[in-house]
C-alpha cells in the first residue's frame, strides 16, 4: 500500500514552498512518521551530490535532512540548471542529458518525463509513510499547464491533495489565493484543499475576517498562519535571480570571539552557483559576509571569494568588464587572501579550454594560479574527503572543468600560491575544524585580531534551523487537519470557482 502524500504549491515563486515543505517534514519525523521530500522538477543553480553520485537540488537535500534520511535522485528526478536566459542543462535522475531551450523543453521533452517522475514518486510512496512534494512557481501557470509535471500535473496523476502557500508580507495574498484556484480546471480545483498564509506580521485576529471571507468565496479553509521569522530560509534554489544583499541568512550569531571582525566579499558573478558555500562563513561569530559587484568593494575585504558559476567564461568576461579582474590580480600580488571555488577556481588559472559550456575554445584566465583547465563533456560528480591545514575536510564536486595543477602547494584537489587558494570542492567550509584553521590563516594574512569561535558547529546550526521550521508548523498550523490531508487526500465536494482554466 502506498504512503500518504501532499503537494505544497504556492501563489508565486518564493512564496515559501521550500521552507513549508521542510517544516512539515521535520514536524512529521518528530511524530515518528517515516517521511521523504519530493520535487519532480527543480530549476536551480544550487545543487548537491548524493552518496550515489547523483546531482539534485540543494533544497531537496536540505528537506531530506529535515526528514533525517539520506537524499537520493528519486527526490528530485529532473533538475534544470540555467545557462542563460533561454537555455538550461537538463539533469535527469542525477545525470546531465544535454542542453535545451525553454521552448524545446516545454514543447515536448517535459511531457515525456512525466512517466519517470511518477515512477520516482511511486517508489518513494511505497517506501515511506508520507511523501511531502513541493511544487514550482504557481500551479496556475495556464500557459504551461498542458505539459506540467511538477504542480497540478503531478497532483492529478498521483491523486495528491494540494495546499497553496501565500506570502502575505508581499501583499495581495487573498487575491492570489482566490485567483490561483479560479484559474484551474474543475478537475484540478477538486484537489486544492486549502491555504497556508506565510510570513504574517501582527495580530492574527485582524486577519481572521479575511480568512472567513476567503472560505466563504472558495469553500476552502486556511490550514494555518505562519508568523514572519528572520533566518528561516533554507538553501536557495529557483531561477536566475540572486540577491546581492540578502542571500546570506539573517540569523543571529554570537559576538566575535576575538577583538576584530573578518570581512568577506563574495564576487556576485553571473550564473552564480552553490553560493551557499559561504553560509558556513556567515555562521561564524565575527565574520561579516557580503556580495559585491564593484572593485572598490574589495578594498576593505579581508577575504575575497570567487564562487562557483554555470558560466565560467562569461564570469571571466564579467570580472574584466567590472574591473574586478584587475582588483583580484592586485590582491593576489599583494598577498591578500583570495579563495576560488569551482568555477571561481577555474577563472584564477592560466587558461581555460572550453568546447563544452561556452564553446569559446581557449580563453585566458586571470593567471594567479598555475592551473590549466579543460572542459570535459562528462561531468564530475563526487563526494571527496581528505585533510587540509591539518584538519579533516569533506566536500562535493560538480563540474565539467578538469584542472591540471602545475605548481603551488596542494590544497584539497587544487592548489595554493601565497594567499590565493583554489579548489573544486563545494561544502568544504562546512567542516568545522578546517573552517576555523582556514579563517585563522586568513586573519593572520589580513593582520586582523580575529579568533574563530571554538565551538561553532555548522551541522548543529542547520539542525536548529530545521527544528525551528518544524516548530513553526507545529505551533501555527492545524496539524491534525494537515495529517488528515496527507493520509486521506483532499476533502470531497469542494466547490468549483469560476471561470476555471481557459479552454
Amino acid at each position: 500500500m502506498n504512503g500518504g502524500g501532499l503537494l505544497v504549491a504556492g501563489t508565486t515563486s518564493d512564496a515559501g514552498k521550500s521552507v513549508v515543505t521542510a517544516g512539515i517534514c521535520r514536524w512529521l519525523v518528530r511524530q515518528g512518521v517515516k517521511v521523504a521530500p519530493f520535487k519532480a522538477q527543480n530549476m536551480s543553480l544550487n545543487s548537491f551530490v548524493t552518496r550515489e553520485g547523483a546531482e539534485i537540488g540543494r533544497a531537496q537535500a536540505m528537506q531530506a535532512q529535515a526528514c533525517r534520511v539520506e537524499p537520493t535522485a528519486l527526490m528530485n528526478p529532473v533538475l534544470l540548471k540555467p545557462g542563460g536566459e533561454r537555455s538550461s542543462q537538463v539533469v535527469l535522475m542525477g545525470r546531465p542529458v544535454g542542453e535545451m531551450s525553454a521552448r524545446g523543453y516545454h514543447g515536448g521533452r517535459q511531457e515525456r518525463l512525466l512517466g519517470t517522475v511518477l515512477d520516482c514518486l511511486e517508489r518513494l510512496r511505497g517506501t515511506y509513510d508520507a511523501v511531502i512534494c513541493e511544487g514550482a512557481g504557481s500551479p496556475a501557470e495556464i500557459n504551461l499547464r498542458r505539459t506540467d509535471i511538477v504542480n497540478m500535473g503531478i497532483a492529478r496523476n498521483a491523486g495528491l491533495p494540494v495546499l497553496v502557500v501565500g506570502d502575505i508580507d508581499r501583499g495581495g495574498v487573498f487575491a492570489s489565493f482566490f485567483g490561483t484556484v479560479a484559474l484551474l480546471s474543475p478537475e484540478d480545483q477538486a484537489l486544492v484543499a486549502g491555504f497556508l498564509v506565510n510570513k504574517f506580521r501582527g495580530d492574527v485576529s485582524l486577519l481572521e475576517p479575511g480568512l472567513d471571507m476567503l472560505h466563504g468565496l472558495t469553500g476552502r479553509r486556511t490550514y494555518g498562519v505562519l508568523p514572519f521569522r528572520h533566518g528561516l530560509g533554507i538553501d536557495e534554489e529557483d531561477g536566475l535571480r540572486v540577491s546581492l544583499r540578502g542571500t546570506v541568512r539573517e540569523s543571529v550569531v554570537a559576538a566575535p570571539a576575538g577583538e576584530d571582525v573578518l570581512r568577506v566579499a563574495v564576487c556576485a558573478v553571473p550564473l552564480m552557483s552553490n553560493f551557499t558555500d559561504v553560509d558556513a562563513l556567515a555562521a561564524e561569530p565575527g565574520v561579516v559576509v557580503r556580495f559585491v559587484d564593484r572593485p572598490e568593494e574589495l578594498a576593505d575585504a579581508d577575504l575575497v571569494v570567487v564562487p562557483g558559476t554555470r558560466g565560467t567564461v562569461r564570469a571571466l568576461e564579467w570580472l574584466r568588464e567590472r574591473g574586478l579582474a584587475d582588483a583580484l590580480r592586485r590582491r593576489a600580488a599583494e598577498g591578500r587572501p583570495v579563495l576560488g571555488i569551482c568555477g571561481g577556481f577555474q577563472v584564477l588559472g592560466e587558461h581555460i579550454e572550453d568546447d563544452v559550456e561556452s564553446r569559446r575554445g581557449r580563453v585566458d584566465g586571470l593567471g594567479v594560479l598555475p592551473v590549466r583547465v579543460r572542459f570535459a563533456r562528462e561531468k564530475t560528480l563526487t563526494r571527496p574527503s581528505g585533510e587540509a591545514l591539518g584538519e579533516p575536510v569533506e566536500g562535493y564536486e560538480i563540474h565539467h572543468g578538469v584542472a591540471e595543477v602545475l605548481g603551488g602547494e596542494p590544497f584539497l584537489d587544487g592548489c595554493r600560491v601565497g594567499q590565493t587558494w583554489g579548489t573544486h570542492w563545494h561544502g568544504s567550509l562546512e567542516s568545522d575544524a578546517f573552517r576555523r584553521a582556514f579563517l585563522r590563516e586568513v586573519a593572520r594574512a589580513a593582520g586582523r585580531r580575529f579568533v574563530p569561535a571554538p565551538d561553532t558547529s555548522f551541522a548543529a546550526l542547520r539542525e536548529e534551523q530545521l527544528d525551528r521550521l518544524g516548530d513553526l508548523i507545529e505551533q501555527h498550523a492545524d496539524t491534525d487537519a494537515l495529517w488528515r490531508l496527507i493520509e486521506s487526500g483532499a476533502p470531497t465536494g469542494l466547490p468549483f470557482i469560476p471561470p476555471g482554466a481557459p479552454a
